[in-house]
């Protein structure tokens, strides 16, 4: 690790931009160093919360900053798109908050982008870089539980029923499989090291024509099967379980934020804790810092292969169930 002080840059700074800043907060040598907002005000209290950042009203004028050692983009869906081209092409490495894009077409092509601008390029799928998952892959790695025959999880809370809010809203790319399902998703694949072979779907759509309750099968190959839901309707466990033939594991709830996670074989059950150091998203932040400074385009927690698959699965579910979004083709 080297002692220089790594330089984050931050476009929209949202709900979601709070987080990355308080990981950011417990990371040896690195620091916000800029913040980029159409909204000065905005920018501005968020720079003066987070240590008196330097503020930038146009992303354009942040990017070309060469203090920039890369940059985390927190603006809603639709817009991750031109952001992260923008910084591409600027030769800024970039964290984006996840899903990369709304659809498989714009990942693939910011994806060929940034290989052959030769820039770091990472979707910010911040589950698959907490502690507790390093212990599970290697429970899942020595066959503790044998062959995995079903996975399930949930990620559902009750939703305050407001159509002006990002969730509900189609030119924001809302409802729940982007936002939520999206983790069942990426676990599953983590889990299994491979995109399932066929899938079924179920959705309740919104007023505004989001889906607003989404259900999910994942088959694998081999026979296995992943069942998950999304929902704003309810408030659910938020476990994930992974059932194989010779006992399980429980990521406890929130999955997606785990710090806890047990293992059950022969009736006999391990619990083990992994406490976060900051609020969960220090770790893919550190790790695509580790990636930066060593030259590399993707991380292997998270290749670009995994999120382009998993698009490529988010669109076929949301043509399953009917939801497609206004400003797309």
């Amino acid at each position: 690790m080297t002692d220089k002080k790594f330089k984050w840059g931050l476009i929209g700074p949202g709900r979601i931009a709070h987080q990355f800043a308080q990981g950011l907060a417990v990371i040896k040598n690195a620091a916000l160093y800029a913040v980029a907002s159409t909204n000065p005000e905005r920018g501005q209290a968020f720079a003066n919360q987070y240590g008196g950042a330097k503020v930038y009203n146009s992303y354009e004028s942040m990017v070309n900053d060469p203090e920039v050692d890369a940059v985390y983009i927190a603006t809603p869906h639709p817009f991750h798109y031109e952001n992260i081209k923008l910084c591409l092409e600027a030769g800024k490495p970039v964290l984006c908050e996840k899903p990369l894009t709304v659809n498989a077409a714009e990942t693939r092509e910011l994806i060929e982008l940034a290989r052959a601008k030769k820039v770091f390029l990472l979707e910010a799928l911040w589950t698959r870089f907490l502690p507790v998952y390093a212990p599970v892959r290697t429970w899942l790695d020595q066959g503790l539980i044998g062959e995995i025959k079903l996975m399930v999880g949930t990620f559902g809370f009750a939703a305050p029923v407001d159509e002006s809010d990002r969730w509900q809203n189609p030119e924001l790319a809302g409802g729940t499989l982007l936002d939520m399902g999206i983790y069942p998703i990426a676990v599953s694949q983590w889990v299994m090291g491979r995109q399932p072979s066929s899938f079924a779907s179920m959705a309740k759509l919104s007023k505004t024509g989001v889906d607003e309750m989404t259900a999910v099968l994942l088959q694998y190959d081999n026979g296995a099967i992943s069942q998950f839901h999304s929902s704003f309707l309810s408030n659910n466990v938020n476990d994930f379980y992974i059932y194989g033939a010779e006992g399980y594991i429980r990521l406890h709830a929130n999955f997606w934020a785990a710090t806890k996670a047990s293992m059950v074989t022969n009736n006999q059950e391990i619990t083990i804790t992994r406490p976060l150091r900051g609020g969960g998203f220090e770790y893919q932040t550190e790790e695509a810092m580790r990636c930066i400074r060593a030259g590399l385009l993707e991380s292997p927690g998270m290749p670009h292969a995994e999120t382009l698959a998993n698009m490529e699965l988010m669109d076929a579910i949301r043509a399953d169930i009917g939801v497609k979004y206004p400003f797309e083709k």
